[in-house]
């Protein structure tokens, strides 16, 4: 899908090998294909697919374009300044959500709740820009950002992203590790480990591990694993939250295909809750559906026992869970109409008793008294910056 983005709407493939060929000899189909979309459409310009999700009603939310900065080749304050000097005005930290949604031309905000996440106008196109091509900037919805702010592993850990493809999130958990340590990440697809090793580069990322491996043959007892404290879960969803994709929306999933993705879900966290030394986990979805995402997690936590806790992190995000059972609302949600974002669901997972990891977004002094129910608040008091060059 990288490969088909840059071929037709970049500066055309920039990777080598068979993978290149293979989309150059169908570039003919794939370019009338995009032609009869856009006669569907009934548009003249590529841009304008974009301008607004499949079946929308007029007047529904539009997601803003989120940047996300790569801390591991720049920072926030130069990315703000290059984009000022490209004409765009920066009117700092945003208020509301509403603040987000009100953006217009070449205007700019940062991120009321995420502190490395720049907004801009929706559709705003960077993939031209300079510091996308070399990975000084990501381009990743907010929601999606969750997962690895939320899980917050400290410097020197080792994590396992468990579906990692196509790599956003992997990088995310890179830049708050800021390299040290190590990350295992798992995809069962070939072109998408492919695409996203060529990603991981770009953006930097060197403590990594790739392995074409379906995690749920992955051994928990591994003794290369015997260091795992943190796991990011993404896992195959019905993807119902993803309110732009293309070329038009895919019909609601059945009773029965929720059913057969849940039981995938729940023996996939299951699994991750084996590894011996997990102290804290982050659960994702980018699906809407109570089957996928709270049914899951209660499911699964029932199955543990005592052994892991729901924790009530980002206390001022303004979604949370269905409460389907007591102690959903610990978890996220996120939504076009409330958040200004794709679909999205979240929980984080805490092993109890006295091994249990202080997230390293707390002061440590109050790590030692968190229970289920108490806020966790990420980034909340970042580390002191690293004055990087300007681009």
């Amino acid at each position: 899908q990288v490969l088909v983005y840059d071929l037709l709407f970049g500066k055309g493939l920039k990777c080598g090998g068979r993978w290149k060929a293979l989309a150059r000899r169908h570039r003919a189909r794939l370019e009338a294909e995009l032609a009869r979309l856009k006669v569907r459409r009934g548009v003249s310009r590529n841009e304008e697919l974009l301008e607004a999700a499949p079946g929308a009603a007029p007047g529904a939310p539009r997601v803003p374009r989120y940047v996300r900065v790569n801390t591991l080749k720049t920072c926030v304050d130069d990315v703000v300044d290059f984009f000022k000097r490209q004409g765009y005005s920066f009117l700092g930290k945003a208020g509301s959500v509403e603040e987000l949604g009100a953006l217009s031309g070449k205007k700019f905000l940062l991120d009321l709740h995420l502190p490395e996440l720049l907004v801009f106008p929706p559709q705003t196109d960077f993939h031209d820009n300079r510091l996308y091509v070399s990975g000084h900037i990501i381009l990743q919805d907010k929601a999606s950002c969750l997962p690895a702010f939320l899980l917050s592993p400290a410097a020197g850990s080792h994590v396992i992203d468990a579906c990692a493809a196509p790599g956003n999130k992997t990088s995310h958990l890179a830049a708050i590790l800021n390299n040290k340590g190590q990350i295992f990440a798992f995809d069962v697809n070939t072109k998408r480990l492919a695409a996203m090793n060529t990603m991981l580069m770009r953006a930097g990322v060197t403590s990594f591990e790739l392995a074409q491996q379906d995690f749920l043959t992955v051994d928990p007892h591994d003794p290369k694993y015997s260091k795992v404290t943190y796991i990011l879960l993404d896992p195959s969803c019905s993807g119902s939250g993803m309110v732009t994709r293309l070329p038009q929306e895919e019909a609601a999933p059945s009773a029965e295909r929720l059913q057969a993705l849940a039981g995938f879900q729940r023996r996939v966290l299951s699994h991750a809750l084996r590894f011996p030394a997990l102290q804290r986990l982050a659960y994702s979805t980018c699906s809407v559906h109570q089957e996928e995402n709270e049914d899951v997690v209660h499911a699964v936590l029932q199955e543990q026992g005592s052994a892991f806790r729901l924790v009530n992190v980002f206390p001022s995000w303004p979604c949370r869970g269905l409460a389907t059972f007591p102690g959903a609302e610990c978890c996220l949600r996120a939504s076009p109409a409330d958040t200004l974002t794709q679909g999205f669901f979240v929980a984080v997972l805490e092993r109890c008793g006295d091994g249990a990891a202080v997230p390293s977004s707390l002061p440590a002094d109050k790590g030692e008294s968190l229970q289920q129910g108490e806020g966790v608040e990420p980034g909340a008091a970042p580390p002191k910056r690293r004055k990087k060059k300007k681009q």
